[in-house]
């Protein structure tokens, strides 16, 4: 059992505010929210996804929030998502913040003939996070594709 020291209101706010902001980033996804989604971002936000995170080199890397767009749009390839966050580990630097957040999420594809598919990826987000304005938002966004595993799915 670990032990913790005495936090202030203010740590707590900006704790859950931190937590709210990742659960707010699955739940655009999953409605399909990609304007929402991508006002969880800075501006100059650097956003880079290893679908293998065994490897180095990126998949993807994007600069600055209309970049975006394009991403979260590519969600709408799937019949539905659901993204179930876990564990969430947050460091606290004034108005910085990095964090570690897992994800199993949860792509259902459906073909022509009615015949389902479930896509479920173990994620990792690493996450740097900025306090502008008095509201947290994403700067730096790392996806990192631990495994899938594909199978059929009923309707």
């Amino acid at each position: 059992m670990s032990t913790h020291a005495p936090v202030t209101p203010a740590e707590a706010a900006d704790r859950l505010a931190l937590r709210e902001l990742v659960d707010a980033y699955a739940h655009c996804a999953d409605r399909r929210d990609a304007t929402s989604q991508m006002a969880l971002f800075t501006e100059d936000t650097r956003f880079v996804v290893y679908m293998d995170a065994r490897d180095p080199k990126p998949t993807q890397e994007l600069h600055g929030r209309q970049s975006l767009a394009p991403v979260f749009d590519a969600l709408n390839a799937y019949a539905a998502t659901t993204h179930f966050n876990g564990q969430n580990t947050i460091t606290l630097d004034g108005d910085h913040a990095t964090g570690v957040t897992y994800c199993l999420a949860h792509h259902v594809t459906e073909s022509e003939d009615g015949s389902r598919v479930l896509m479920i990826a173990s994620i990792r987000y690493l996450d740097t996070m900025v306090k502008h304005h008095g509201a947290w938002l994403f700067a730096e966004r790392l996806l990192m594709v631990d495994w899938t595993d594909t199978r059929p799915s009923q309707p």
